[in-house]
């Protein structure tokens, strides 16, 4: 399946449909008011302003169906959901044009506002439904005849692995093979020319299958290394799902139940998409603003930490962030040069190693600053989990191997656990303030990072930042 064609398909529907509604509603709008001012519809709809509203009406509502998570997943759409989506969309964006473009007119009497509005409300919802449904209904109908299918490799060769194939089978999945856990001693269950190999050959498996995804099916004798074998399949930037079972940790996870079975996939996070849109779009915005708008601060601070101690002005290590995929983080160097030679280890509150200037800038954390050009790159978020390195996540995850399903997040700026926590001295200390981080991992929302950006200025502004 070709989800960029499949989303294209959408978009230039969406576009046709809002192209064809705004030059009907035009028509109307002539009837009803523009009639005073011009000779014939003809004149109206070449007036140099409805003729700009012809183009950028469309454009605006397909800038709020992006923002509004629609285009996020081609394939699988429910027509029941769908209906409901378009509903509030159609609803949304007509009171924007009602209270952007309409209200400005004044037509013959003022019961001609509430008919323009509804009426804009009704032709919108319609035919921007109809031709969604017509996409859907022909996607679901091929994914029923299997002439599309979502082609997938199941990881387990026991009994769990053998039933879910048959789960999935009805649903429009094509099981590509089954891959046997490296450890697994017990008798797959499925047939031996099914089993393209271990999962230690999953990098060339992939490469000849070029699936659409992977499901994990372990049996129950052979789950204790779930977790470590979920985030191993993370850099293959691939879906990643997982049967929902009570006694996981992941059942607390957003399960997406499909036709009777629960399905978690391991690779998301409880942002809806309409947030997930939304927050990487403010991402972009407040880091470009922060960069241009702060670009006079960045070239004191730079002065400053040059002039404070020798070595370069900025600090770059390795962080592992998003799906267990390593980058480069910046920040304001806050130690002598030579600290790095030491070793990877944590500040203390009293450190030495740490110049007179970067204990203000630690202080009011404008170290951080410089990540925003992070932000602004994709590889972090203004909120999210703090990026470790490799080599303390390999010594928390012995003692708390949910960490892993941090990575599930892109990191942040600045965090839960940075606000209620502050900076940790130790792996000890670092695993307390992953409770917080876990807790905002479970109840992600837009409410919540604004929550954490207002308690992050209120500690910029007081200097609580050590």
């Amino acid at each position: 399946m070709d989800k960029r064609r499949q989303r294209i398909k959408y978009i230039l529907t969406d576009f046709t449909t809002a192209s064809v509604t705004w030059l009907l509603f035009n028509l109307l709008r002539f009837r009803e008011a523009a009639h005073y001012d011009f000779a014939s519809p003809g004149d109206f709809l070449l007036y140099g302003q409805v003729l700009k509203g012809q183009i950028l009406i469309p454009l605006f509502w397909l800038a709020l169906y992006f923002f509004s998570g629609y285009y996020n997943k081609p394939f699988r759409k429910s027509r029941i959901g769908e209906f409901f989506t378009t509903f509030v969309t159609a609803a949304v964006g007509s009171v924007v044009i009602f209270f952007t473009v309409l209200l400005n007119e004044l037509p013959r009497s003022f019961h001609v506002y509430y008919e323009l509005f509804f009426a804009l409300c009704a032709i919108q919802f319609v035919l921007t439904y109809s031709g969604r449904a017509v996409i859907t209904s022909r996607s679901l109908k091929k994914l029923w005849r299997r002439e599309w299918f979502e082609s997938v490799i199941i990881i387990g060769t026991g009994e769990n692995a053998r039933r879910t194939r048959e789960d999935l089978y009805p649903l429009g999945y094509r099981v590509a093979g089954f891959v046997r856990e490296h450890n697994d001693d017990a008798p797959p269950t499925v047939n031996a020319d099914e089993i393209l190999g271990t999962t230690d050959d999953l990098k060339e498996i992939l490469g000849t299958y070029k699936d659409d995804g992977l499901v994990v099916a372990i049996d129950e004798g052979n789950k204790g290394n779930t977790i470590q074998l979920l985030y191993s399949l993370y850099h293959y930037k691939k879906p990643v799902k997982i049967m929902a079972d009570k006694n996981d940790l992941f059942f607390n996870m957003k399960v997406k139940t499909i036709h009777g079975i629960p399905l978690i996939d391991v690779t998301e996070n409880n942002f809806s998409e309409f947030e997930k849109n939304i927050k990487w779009f403010m991402d972009k915005v407040v880091s470009f603003c922060v960069l241009v708008i702060f670009s006079p601060l960045y070239a004191y601070i730079a002065i400053r930490v040059k002039t404070d101690s020798k070595g370069p002005v900025f600090f770059k290590q390795e962080r592992i962030g998003y799906r267990g995929k390593p980058f480069t983080i910046y920040k304001f160097r806050t130690m002598y040069a030579d600290a790095a030679l030491q070793g990877p280890l944590l500040t203390a509150r009293e450190d030495r190693r740490v110049t007179p200037f970067g204990r203000f800038l630690r202080k009011y954390r404008l170290d951080e600053i410089p990540q925003f050009w992070n932000v602004l790159k994709g590889d972090m978020s203004l909120v999210g989990p703090r990026p470790e390195q490799r080599y303390y996540i390999d010594r928390i995850v012995q003692k708390a191997p949910y960490y892993y399903l941090l990575h599930n997040v892109r990191p942040g700026i600045t965090s839960w656990g940075m606000v209620k926590y502050g900076y940790a001295e130790t792996v000890d200390k670092m695993i307390e303030r992953l409770n917080f981080d876990i807790l905002y991992y479970e109840n992600m929302s837009l409410v919540l990072d604004i929550t954490i950006l207002i308690y992050t200025i209120k500690i910029v502004f007081t200097g609580k930042g050590v």
